[in-house]
């Protein structure tokens, strides 16, 4: 039998970031325990500030009965002599019957004692304290608190609990708190509980209430008013979506709210302006004609029909916020962009301060610009490296850490430095992710690789290696940064060879610890059918710019029809060179063949290897396009002919064939 079944665990306001981190897992967590149970049904998953819920339109009163099987011992071990051992007698008493109810059945082949129980399923009420139980102390939202004297921890404390199966309370005790058929509504409309009879009068409760249980149904009422306001006054209002979801998180009775600021604070750069609404007032910003306006969207959760008061207030709010940063903005303009203090400042133990890095990163830059020769200045280079990090001693960065680099951007500009220098220094930990912008200029994308390049070469150096998931300085993602960059502009990049002339500014670094680490990187950057990345790097090939080039090409070749065809031919090649050096030099004596079909196929690989190619993919295409002579080859040619000469020069013209291709990938790796 099927009845509908709701669970409501009240909460005092939870914290958006870590819900919102846990949502993902909320559902399934919750599914996992009911499986468990055998009492998995479909179900929806609802959240306020102030409540977690789950709705069973349809839920099992009773568990189904089921059958539970044993299996004991081998009849030859649990019995001696027609006499029971201690073996049959343990197995009659785990299964809390006598010898003679016991049976027998085959199991792996051998007569086995074995025993059959009905058991029947238990009454859904009865397990539900212990599922919801079970559900709650399962999530995980980082950091816990405990309340009164209870030594059990929840992330806010657990204020009601309401649990009815069929409008049906089931009892049950949580938390310090007994179960009731109670809810609470917005507090504005009652602050006390409000009793309920059942499902139906639950939603709508809550609905009269202010309070909008249905997450989606908040999302859609925001962006309504959102775009009521963008329609009403010309604007654009910037949605950020992290900002969004936690928005939805924190309001019961949303209501999305235009106000506005002093136009005399938008003299301060515009991401000052929005980090200081975003971070701390959850506003956001709103645009004319791609403009900061000096307006705002505040989503208020106010149970009310005049919001004039609500306006104001966040106003007001809002105005010392700015100010302050205003203040911080003419004081750091006033003092200028200056390193001085930064040779106090520590970096990492071992590694010296951000000054020391500093230095560091002018080498790599230097060494990297005289490899590549970018159109633009040695000396902007150096003032770049120079200025990345001079904000940090900005009371602008001290209070907003998220805009180092961006405030060095307009301060360089204040002070009269080169666009070049602003832009690179604004631009120096670009790309910051995969979706994430590159740097605009050859200049400023070798400024943002000495950045990475140092971290990541002075951390192996210390032994601050990246494990499992730990990952503090974002290694994993610097390497990233740099295969982006390599591949954008084209710089060509050998991690053994670059890395080793690097190195030499550091202390003793286990290189070949770092290669693995990139090469690791390397394979997860590409979305590729990850054979084709493995037979590029088993090729030798360890130039970053190559790379890319080579696991396109291969890519592109490997999707495309009929190579299944061609790559069984090119493994039959793979096997009968699999004993020759392909490192050493091949020689085919021309004069030594003798059938028609090598001669045939000498030919044409001498007019493939003759020419030059514009890309890898045209080259492979072409070393590919051998099969047919392969083939014709292979069907009338005998390679290990009892003449040794001849046996070898074979084995030589087919080794150089697949030597040629080796240069770009190793195709026997590749699986389809």
């Amino acid at each position: 039998m099927l009845k509908p079944l709701l669970i409501e665990i009240g909460v005092e306001e939870l914290p958006a970031v870590p819900l919102l981190k846990e949502m993902k897992n909320i559902e399934k967590k919750y599914a996992d325990i009911l499986e468990k149970y055998s009492l998995l049904s479909e179900f929806e998953f609802y959240y306020t500030p102030r409540r977690l819920v789950m709705w069973h339109r349809e839920f099992k009163v009773q568990q189904d009965d089921s059958v539970e099987e044993f299996f004991g011992a081998p009849l030859a071990v649990a019995y001696k002599n027609g006499e029971p051992t201690k073996a049959a007698e343990g197995f009659a008493r785990k299964c809390g019957v006598s010898l003679e109810e016991l049976s027998t059945a085959d199991k792996g082949g051998k007569e086995v004692l074995y025993y059959k129980k009905d058991v029947a399923g238990k009454p859904s009420a009865e397990l539900l304290p212990e599922i919801i139980r079970t559900w709650i102390k399962s999530l995980d939202f980082g950091k816990s608190m405990r309340w009164g004297s209870l030594h059990e921890s929840f992330i806010r404390p657990i204020r009601w609990v309401n649990v009815q199966l069929d409008d049906v309370l089931v009892p049950m005790h949580m938390y310090g708190v007994d179960a009731a058929k109670t809810t609470r509504v917005h507090r504005i409309a009652n602050f006390n509980p409000v009793k309920i009879t059942g499902a139906k009068e639950y939603f709508e409760t809550l609905k009269n209430g202010g309070v909008t249980l249905f997450q989606q149904e908040r999302e859609e009422k925001i962006l309504t008013d959102i775009k009521t306001i963008e329609k009403e006054y010309g604007l654009n209002v910037e949605i950020d979506e992290e900002l969004f979801a936690e928005v939805v998180a924190i309001t019961e009775n949303p209501t999305a709210l235009l106000g506005s600021f002093d136009k005399g604070f938008l003299r301060l750069p515009p991401e000052v302006i929005i980090t200081s609404m975003k971070e701390h007032q959850r506003y956001f910003p709103v645009f004319k004609d791609g403009k900061l306006m000096n307006k705002f969207v505040v989503v208020s959760n106010a149970l009310t029909d005049d919001f004039s008061e609500v306006i104001a207030g966040n106003e007001r709010v809002l105005r010392p916020r700015l100010a302050d940063g205003l203040f911080f903005y003419d004081n750091d303009l006033k003092n200028g962009l200056s390193t001085k203090g930064l040779e106090k400042v520590a970096f990492f133990k071992g590694l010296g301060t951000v000054a020391n890095k500093i230095k560091r990163e002018e080498k790599i830059a230097n060494a990297l610009y005289a490899k590549y020769k970018p159109d633009a200045k040695q000396e902007d280079l150096n003032r770049a490296i120079e200025l990345a990090k001079a904000d940090l001693m900005s009371e602008m960065v001290y209070e907003f850490t998220e805009l180092q680099g961006l405030m060095g951007y307009y301060y360089a500009k204040e002070a009269g430095e080169s666009d070049a220098v602003a832009l690179a220094i604004k631009e120096q930990y670009l790309p910051e992710g995969e979706e994430s912008a590159l740097p605009s200029t050859p200049l400023s994308a070798i400024v943002a690789m000495s950045i990475k390049l140092d971290t990541l070469l002075g951390l192996f150096s210390v032994n601050e290696i990246p494990t499992g998931s730990r990952d503090p300085f974002a290694l994993r993602r610097a390497v990233n940064g740099i295969i982006r960059i390599v591949n954008e502009y084209g710089f060509e990049f050998d991690i053994v060879e670059t890395l080793k002339e690097l190195a030499k500014n550091y202390d003793a670094i286990d290189l070949e610890k770092l290669e693995n680490f990139i090469l690791e990187r390397i394979r997860r950057y590409y979305k590729v059918n990850p054979s084709i990345v493995e037979a590029v790097l088993v090729s030798g090939e360890r130039e970053l710019l190559a790379l890319g080039r080579k696991i396109e090409a291969l890519n592109t070749l490997v999707n495309s029809e009929g190579f299944e065809e061609v790559s069984s031919t090119f493994k039959r090649v793979a096997n009968i060179t699999k004993d020759i050096d392909l490192t050493a030099a091949l020689h085919v004596n021309e004069n030594l063949f003798t059938e028609e079909a090598e001669k045939t196929l000498y030919k044409r690989y001498k007019e493939v290897t003759s020419k030059t190619y514009e890309s890898y993919e045209e080259e492979l295409d072409a070393l590919l396009g051998l099969k047919p002579e392969l083939d014709a080859f292979f069907d009338n040619v005998m390679v290990n002919v009892e003449d040794e000469q001849l046996k070898n020069n074979r084995k030589a013209l087919v080794a150089s064939i697949y030597k040629s291709i080796l240069n770009i990938a190793d195709i026997k790796e590749v699986s389809i």
